[in-house]
């Protein structure tokens, strides 16, 4: 019984903290765009990891001119 009066402001302190964290995610705009994401994941984005491949060589120090050579 005692074990109760631990219990109880726990699970209250719990139910408060989980309401703040919703309030939050709701006032900064995180339902807004529900189908977006699923959109993007059908997106072809070849040409950015394109780029992403043309940067990171670049970066490393070969470039497509000194292969060609």
């Amino acid at each position: 019984m005692e074990i109760l009066y631990f219990l109880i402001p726990i699970s209250v302190l719990l139910v408060f903290f989980i309401g703040l964290l919703f309030w939050w995610s709701l006032r900064s705009c995180q339902y807004d765009d529900l189908k977006g994401p699923g959109y993007r994941v059908l997106m072809d984005d070849d040409k950015v990891r394109e780029g992403a491949k043309e940067k990171a060589d670049n970066h490393n120090g070969h470039n497509e001119h000194d292969e060609k050579r």
